[in-house]
């Protein structure tokens, strides 16, 4: 792929989604657009770039923007976060909302379901405590096909395999054929829409709780405190953002900060939620 080319459809994606993409990752366009390519007629990205240089075609914008945004995901990838989840974060948010008994929670950026799903199961295994609650979980991203797999609930005997523990698997899941489909109440519980993150999103609302791990790694500096200051303008002032293992907003996002104890784990500067016991 020429130097041009290159920039003309890593240009799309980075403006539409916000990964940035370097030269030495030519071959992650490659290998994404290429099939894209050849459904729409074309032998390779030279004529993809020739056609969006001729045609501006929107719908060809948002295929090329979804195939490079497909992310990889599992059910309770990295056990760690969600056992803080549960252990840490859930109890004191359940005692600071105890007389509203409502709870929001945001998961940014998620694939094919797999961690919206966990959060809901995880709260299903506490229904004991969160008798007379109201949870509201949203779940967003910025591929249309992605979110339809995940509303269909419908994964493959590997997806199962990866993470989910095979007590839930036996208890929430049915088979269908060769797939494993989530009982119809763990779906009730979450509301699935399209959302780009570089979107104004206060519309949303607030949130309580914002699952938005693995993201910013593919983002420049400019972009993730773009990101996290939206994120921050939809977040209480003692809610919990989650982040991934090697992201963190120390040094890009003034208006978040580390919960001391949480490892992953940030909140408001201005409130902010209580530090772990040590």
């Amino acid at each position: 792929m020429n130097s041009q080319d290159f920039q003309l459809l890593s240009s799309i994606v980075r403006d539409r989604s916000g990964l940035v993409l370097t030269e030495e990752k030519v071959y992650l366009l490659e290998s994404r657009l290429t099939p894209l390519a050849r459904q729409r007629g074309m032998n390779n990205l030279e004529d993809l770039a020739n056609e969006l240089r001729r045609s501006n075609d929107e719908r060809l914008k948002e295929e090329i923007t979804e195939a490079m945004t497909t992310n990889e995901t599992f059910f309770f990838r990295d056990t760690k976060p969600f056992d803080i989840f549960r252990e840490h974060v859930l109890p004191r948010l359940l005692e600071a909302r105890s007389t509203r008994k409502t709870l929001r929670i945001w998961n940014a950026a998620c694939s094919t379901g797999q961690e919206p799903y966990s959060v809901a199961m995880l709260l299903k295994e506490e229904a004991a405590r969160m008798a007379g609650w109201r949870v509201e979980i949203l779940a967003t991203d910025i591929s249309n096909e992605v979110l339809e797999k995940a509303k269909a609930g419908l994964y493959s005997q590997f997806e199962v395999q990866r993470g989910l523990p095979i007590q839930l698997l036996m208890k929430y899941f049915q088979q269908v054929g060769e797939m494993w489909q989530i009982d119809s109440s763990i779906r009730a519980m979450v509301k699935f829409q399209k959302k780009n993150l570089l979107e104004d999103l206060t519309h949303l609302g607030t949130f309580d709780i914002v699952f938005c791990r693995n993201v910013l790694i593919y983002f420049d500096h400019e972009m993730k405190a773009r990101v996290l200051n939206q994120i921050n303008k939809v977040m209480a002032d003692d809610g919990a953002l989650f982040l991934g293992g090697a992201e963190t907003v120390l040094g890009i996002c003034d208006a978040l900060k580390p919960v001391q104890g949480l490892k992953g784990v940030y909140t408001s500067a201005a409130g902010g939620m209580i530090a772990a016991a040590s």
